[in-house]
């Protein structure tokens, strides 16, 4: 087992033992096992995805809509540390695809590169708290 610690700029959003966890780096998805080697990184905007014990199917698993942030892995511990993250049982799809919506007209209406590059991390953002709500929707039998 490893430790989890997803911590935004309100507090600790989770801490927890689990089993396997799945981050997203700038290189792509990588998943964690305990005994990782010791790693730090960058996480990108996307979604983290928690198995919390080796039984459990993937429809089991947990996901956090999260910004980029600073991840380290080292003695069984995993520590995100990221500005937000939403657990996919807090994020409404329609809330999300409306957001998503707002955020593309946004990035279409930009007129500079700080505009561009502002509007494009809101659509990520948003398509990722989509995702993480389609994910819940789709998987759970809630």
């Amino acid at each position: 087992m490893i430790n989890l610690e997803l911590v935004t700029l309100t507090g600790v959003k989770l801490r927890e033992e689990v089993y396997e966890v799945l981050l997203p780096t700038p290189q792509g998805q990588i998943a964690v096992f305990e005994n990782h080697a010791p790693l730090v990184s960058t996480a990108k905007t996307g979604i983290i995805s928690v198995r919390r014990k080796s039984e459990h199917p993937d429809d089991m698993m947990d996901h956090y809509a999260i910004d980029k942030g600073v991840i380290e892995i080292a003695n069984n511990t995993v520590r995100v540390l990221v500005d937000e993250a939403d657990k996919d049982t807090e994020v409404s799809a329609k809330e999300a695809e409306e957001a998503l919506a707002r955020a593309k007209s946004l990035l279409a209406d930009a007129k500079d590169q700080v505009s561009l590059d502002k509007a494009q991390e809101l659509v990520d953002r948003q398509a990722s708290r989509l995702k993480v709500a389609e994910l819940r929707r789709r998987n759970r039998r809630v």
